[in-house]
């Protein structure tokens, strides 16, 4: 369970708060959100309607976890990059719903 622990460790610390913005900004955000879309994109092109379903409640799911972990670690940062940071975030978790929304919306169309 130890080794469980450490490995999460990162995420755990930004969940709470305790990690540096920059690095919950950009590693977790910018960067797994980018491995998300690719993994969405890579089933929409294969037509993969399992694997995206799965990607699209995954991404979802990283996304309001993402949006707790930036909004809690801003206070370890500026205020002006805090408050940068949760304008992004917000747009981005608004932006990713959206994107989810017509996206479904547009696979129910096609299975009907």
């Amino acid at each position: 369970m130890t080794d469980l622990a450490s490995f999460f460790d990162p995420e755990l610390k930004a969940w709470q708060g305790r990690a540096p913005l920059w690095r919950v900004f950009w590693l977790h955000g910018v960067g797994v959100s980018a491995c998300l879309l690719a993994v969405i994109l890579f089933a929409l092109h294969d037509g993969r309607f399992l694997q995206l379903q799965i990607a699209l409640i995954a991404f979802l799911a990283y996304t309001a976890w993402l949006l707790v972990a930036v909004w809690r670690c801003t206070r370890n940062a500026a205020p002006f990059w805090g408050d940068f940071a949760r304008v992004l975030t917000v747009s981005w978790a608004a932006n990713a719903c959206a994107l989810s929304i017509f996206l479904e919306i547009e696979l129910l169309a096609g299975l009907l």
